[in-house]
């Protein structure tokens, strides 16, 4: 139980990594405040919109502090991919992934700062291993999750001395509904998919919600702007 008494914030929480962690928080008794544009899979408190839009992320924060006075933790989960060869990328796309994946957790940190601070509270954002390492047909998504990184680490040293940790786990080979809608171009080198590919197999979302739940909790006081791959060993 070491969220009893914390409220948490889990944003893509209807599906996937986001519903995995929603379900590891409250199994570890936080009050959750489950957050998605898609209405199907949320419970009754939960709060439905887009995460990439600016009054939704204030909107969000104020009905979390009305309903439960209080704000201990935000994990920023939600996320969009779209594949394409690189050339072929076009400007609404790239606009559409980056407005989700890096402004919409940009947005949702702005607006929790503040409550986080009072609290002593804590931020968990999902980046990926395409942050990290090549992958191909996914511009726009791993320019995203890159940028997700460098917010983390910004946010943990500049709130540092403030009692805020931010974190950042960085997922690969993840059974979740956005890796099965993965698309492969015509032509593409599976040569190039097998090398970013975990060395035993994929895992399901309840792996990347277990180190989340820990980056949450006080047992990584002393972790802080880090980046943990949950990946198999794909990048070692």
């Amino acid at each position: 139980m070491r969220f009893d008494g914390r409220v948490a914030i889990v944003t893509g929480a209807a599906s996937g990594i986001g519903l995995a962690t929603a379900q590891r928080l409250s199994d570890e008794g936080a009050t959750v405040v489950r957050v998605d544009i898609a209405k199907d899979g949320l419970d009754d408190d939960a709060i439905s919109g887009d995460v990439s839009d600016p009054s939704f992320a204030s909107l969000l924060v104020a009905q979390t502090l009305e309903r439960h006075g209080r704000l201990d933790v935000l994990a920023n989960i939600a996320g969009i991919l779209r594949t394409a060869n690189t050339h072929e990328h076009s400007i609404e796309t790239w606009d559409q992934v980056l407005a989700v994946n890096l402004t919409g957790t940009f947005l949702c940190c702005r607006a929790a700062i503040p409550e986080l601070l009072k609290t002593r509270g804590n931020i968990v954002n999902v980046s990926s291993t395409a942050a990290l390492a090549g992958h191909p047909w996914a511009a726009a998504y791993s320019a995203s999750k890159g940028g997700v990184l460098a917010l983390t680490r910004t946010i943990a040293v500049e709130y540092a001395r403030k009692g805020l940790r931010c974190n950042a786990v960085c997922p690969g080979s993840i059974d979740t509904p956005i890796t099965k809608d993965f698309a492969f171009p015509e032509g593409a080198d599976m040569d190039l998919v097998r090398r970013i590919m975990a060395l035993d197999k994929a895992r399901g979302p309840e792996t990347v919600a277990a180190a989340i739940a820990f980056l949450a909790s006080d047992d990584a006081a002393h972790v802080n702007g880090e980046d943990v791959r949950v990946d198999g060993g794909t990048l070692s």
